[in-house]
């Protein structure tokens, strides 16, 4: 999980001389749970179809050019690890800030399943 590779993967893109905007989610293992129980890590499933159909979708979007997602999954993770990197890369911050918080919304209730490991 190298979010430098994948900012680096957008830059080759061959449309991203349309590109205004690169914007980045870097989710981590919390502390605690939303709960307020305390964890010690959790491990991440994720449904690759949903996932590709998700990416499909937002892609299609006005003024996106690329959107791309690295997930931990099927290891045991701990508190500060990186979960999820997300770019979205597309024209106007308008554009990118929504896609963003869309694709990352439908990535966390359709497609990741979370097991919380407790204290």
């Amino acid at each position: 999980m190298n979010l430098t590779v994948l900012i680096e993967r957008i830059k080759n893109h061959p449309n991203y001389n349309n590109v205004g905007m690169i914007l980045c989610h870097n989710g981590v293992v919390r502390g605690t749970s939303r709960d307020g129980r305390k964890v010690s890590g959790l491990k991440i499933a994720v449904d690759h179809v949903k996932l590709k159909n998700i990416l499909d979708e937002n892609k299609k979007r006005p003024g996106i050019v690329e959107i791309l997602v690295d997930i931990e999954e099927n290891k045991e993770l701990s508190v500060g690890d990186d979960v999820m990197i997300l770019v979205v890369a597309g024209d106007t911050r308008d554009n990118v800030i929504m896609t963003l918080n869309d694709t990352l919304n439908a990535i966390k209730t359709t497609v990741t399943k979370k097991t919380e490991f407790y204290l």
